[in-house]
C-alpha cells in the first residue's frame, strides 16, 4: 500500500530541492548582506574623516596649507584736493596697484610627520618674489600725481598662516631695506605691510625683492597678481598633485621629487591692474579662488579611498561567489544547507574590516593580499569540509581569486576601469549563460 504523502510534506520537501527556490534565498541573502557592507562603509568614511581631523591637528601645531598673496603697493591721496573750500580738510583714499612682472621661486623640503596611524605632509620652504610696479599712470583714474602721499606709501602682501613665517620678511626696493610688521587692515584682510618712501621715484618703476622663510602642510598656493605672472615650484615630493585654476604650463615627476613652472598674462585675472577707494577687491572668496593655483602634497597611497571603492563591489563579489557556490551544489549533486550560505556571506563582508584595518598599517596593497588570501583560504577550506571534495574546494578557492584579482585591477585602473568592467561582466554573464542550460529549476 503506496502512503500518500500531505500537501506540507510535498511543499516541505520541493522547498529543499527547488533550485528556484534556492536562487531565491540566495538573492534575498545578497541584499540582506548590502546592510552591514554598508556600516562597513561607514566605517571606512569615519576613519577619513579621523585621518582630516588628524591633518587638521598637525597644521595647527606646525602651520597650515600657505597661499601666498601679493604684492600691492597701496598709495594715499587726497580726494578733495582742488575742492575751493581749502579749510575744509581734504578725504584721503588709496590707489592700489599690482605688479607689471612678478617673478616667484619656491624650494620644497617635506617630510611626513606621524600621529598614531595617520601621516600628514609637511614642508620647509623659501619663498622668493621679485618684480616690479609699472610707472604711474594716472590719467585713467583722474588724479593728479600732487594728489598722492607718496611719502605714505606701502606694500602690502600676505601669507595664508602667518604662524609658518620663520623669520620676518625684509623687502629690498629703491629705498633701504624694509622690515614687514602684521597689518589687520591690510588689503588681504590679515597680511604684512612695509611702508616705503617713494618721494624721489621720478616717476620711475619700482623694483621688489623678498624672501618669505615659511612652513606649511599638506599645499603651497599663490594668487596670480601681476600682468605678467611667474612661477616655479620644486620638491622632494614624489606624489603631488597641481590644483587651482592654472595648470603648470611645465611639470616633471619622479622618484626624487617634482619642478613645475607657470607663466600667466593678466588677461583672464579676476582683479583691475590698479583702482581707488574699494579695499575690498582683494577681500572677494570667489574672486580669490578663481586667481590660485599651486600644488597639493598628496599622500602616495589613499588607502581609504581604494577601501570604499572596493566596499562598493561587496554585492558583486557576493552575488558571483553564491552564484559559484550554487553551480558547485548543482553539477556535483550535494546540497549546501542554506546556513552554510549566511557562514559564507559573513566571512566575505568581514573581508573588508580586515582590508580596512591591515591597510591603516602596511598600506592597500599589502592589505588587499593579506585580506583576500585569508577569506579565499578560510572559505575554501570550509567548502572542503561541506562536500568532502579538495579538488572541488581547490576549483572554488581558483574562482574566487579570479574575483579578487579582477576587483584589484579595477580598483588601479583609471580611465579603463568601466571598459574592462563591463567586458569582464559580459563574460561572467556568457559563463553563467553556458552552465545553466542543462539545470532542472524545479528539482536538482
Amino acid at each position: 500500500m503506496i502512503e500518500e504523502q500531505s500537501p506540507k510534506q510535498t511543499t516541505l520537501g520541493w522547498l529543499r530541492e527547488s533550485a528556484t527556490f534556492k536562487l531565491i534565498f540566495i538573492g534575498l541573502l545578497a541584499l540582506l548582506l548590502l546592510i552591514p557592507s554598508a556600516f562597513v562603509q561607514n566605517l571606512v568614511t569615519e576613519r577619513a574623516v579621523r585621518q582630516g581631523e588628524t591633518a587638521k591637528e598637525v597644521s595647527e601645531s606646525w602651520s597650515a596649507s600657505q597661499i601666498i598673496k601679493g604684492p600691492i603697493l597701496v598709495i594715499p591721496y587726497k580726494k578733495g584736493i582742488n575742492m575751493t573750500d581749502t579749510a575744509k580738510q581734504a578725504p584721503i583714499e588709496n590707489l592700489y596697484i599690482l605688479p607689471d612682472n612678478l617673478h616667484i621661486k619656491a624650494g620644497l623640503t617635506t617630510q611626513l610627520r606621524h600621529r598614531g596611524i595617520f601621516d600628514v605632509a609637511v614642508y620647509n620652504t623659501q619663498v622668493k618674489v621679485s618684480g616690479n610696479f609699472a610707472r604711474l599712470d594716472l590719467s585713467s583714474l583722474g588724479i593728479n600725481i600732487n594728489q598722492l602721499l607718496l611719502n605714505k606709501a606701502r606694500f602690502e602682501f600676505s601669507v595664508s598662516d602667518l604662524k609658518g613665517l620663520k623669520s620676518n620678511p625684509v623687502i629690498k626696493t629703491t629705498q633701504p631695506i624694509l622690515g614687514a610688521e602684521p597689518s589687520l587692515e591690510s588689503v588681504f584682510g590679515n597680511g604684512l605691510q612695509a611702508g616705503v618712501n617713494l618721494s624721489a621715484i621720478n616717476n620711475n618703476e619700482i623694483p621688489f625683492d623678498f624672501t618669505l622663510d615659511l612652513k606649511g602642510s599638506e599645499g603651497l598656493s599663490f594668487l596670480q597678481m601681476g600682468k605678467t605672472t611667474d612661477v616655479r615650484v620644486n620638491g622632494n615630493w614624489s606624489s603631488p598633485s597641481f590644483d587651482g585654476n592654472f595648470l603648470p604650463d611645465d611639470a616633471k615627476v619622479d622618484t626624487g621629487g617634482f619642478s613645475a613652472s607657470w607663466r600667466m598674462m593678466y588677461y583672464n585675472r579676476p582683479f583691475p591692474q590698479q583702482w581707488t577707494g574699494q579695499q575690498k577687491t582683494l577681500d572677494n572668496d570667489k574672486k580669490l579662488e578663481e586667481a590660485t593655483f599651486g600644488v597639493k602634497l598628496r599622500l602616495p597611497v589613499d588607502q581609504y579611498q581604494k577601501t570604499m571603492r572596493t566596499s562598493k563591489y561587496a554585492i558583486f563579489i557576493i552575488l558571483l561567489t553564491f552564484i559559484s557556490l550554487f553551480l558547485t551544489e548543482v553539477i556535483r549533486k550535494q546540497p549546501i544547507h542554506m546556513f552554510n550560505y549566511i557562514l559564507i556571506g559573513a566571512a566575505m563582508v568581514i573581508y573588508y574590516t580586515l582590508l580596512l584595518s591591515f591597510s591603516e598599517q602596511v598600506g592597500y596593497n599589502m592589505a588587499y593580499l593579506i585580506a583576500s588570501v585569508s577569506t579565499i583560504a578560510l572559505i575554501s577550506v570550509f567548502i572542503s569540509s561541506l562536500l568532502k571534495n579538495g579538488k572541488a574546494a581547490l576549483l572554488f578557492a581558483f574562482i574566487l581569486a579570479v574575483f579578487y584579482t579582477f576587483i584589484f585591477v579595477i580598483i588601479q585602473l583609471e580611465d579603463l576601469a568601466l571598459m574592462v568592467g563591463s567586458i569582464a561582466l559580459f563574460i561572467i554573464i556568457a559563463v553563467l549563460m553556458y552552465f545553466s542550460r542543462k539545470i532542472n529549476w524545479d528539482k536538482n
